[in-house]
């Protein structure tokens, strides 16, 4: 018995967790770095804009979940691990593929995109609502990515 498939998969479900991750910590930091210069200056529009920090933190969570699904429909978790071949691993890989990809760019491309927010916040603070819909706007294709991950590893024989 190979355990080459199991090892495949495993590695898919870390790439997924670690990729959007670092992704949205990035993203999440430089909504930070923005939204500290705003709260210094006027206090009261913390809750503003720790609602544009935040966005950018979904794709982790999307990893996170994404990792959590395919190790338990491999039996990692909650049960025995399965005995995959290096096909079936390949496709846990590739299946976990979309939402790290999407999750890392997306999350720095959302967080740069919240940070913007916060400018708008900055200047007009009634305008928030607006800055939020524009980082909101990418939040999209990481739910695309996760939604196709999540399919993909429904889908795969065992």
């Amino acid at each position: 018995m190979s355990n080459l498939g199991i090892v495949l998969a495993v590695i898919g479900a870390a790439l997924a967790a670690l990729l959007a991750g670092i992704g949205s910590a990035k993203g999440v930091g430089i909504v930070g770095e923005a939204a500290a210069g705003v709260v210094s200056v006027d206090p009261s529009k913390f809750s503003k804009v720790l609602i544009l920090q935040l966005l950018p933190g979904t794709q982790g969570l999307y990893g996170l979940l994404t990792a959590i699904i395919l190790l338990s429909r491999v039996g990692i978790i909650g049960g025995t691990a399965a005995d995959l071949t290096t096909a079936q691993g390949l496709q846990f890989l590739v299946a976990s593929l979309p939402i790290a990809i999407v999750g890392l760019i997306s999350g720095i491309v959302q967080g740069k995109t919240a940070a913007a927010g916060v400018g708008i916040t900055a200047k007009k603070p009634d305008h928030n609502g607006k800055g939020i819909i524009m980082a909101a706007m990418v939040e999209t294709y990481a739910i695309l990515a996760l939604l196709i991950s999540i399919l993909i590893i429904y889908n795969i024989a065992l």
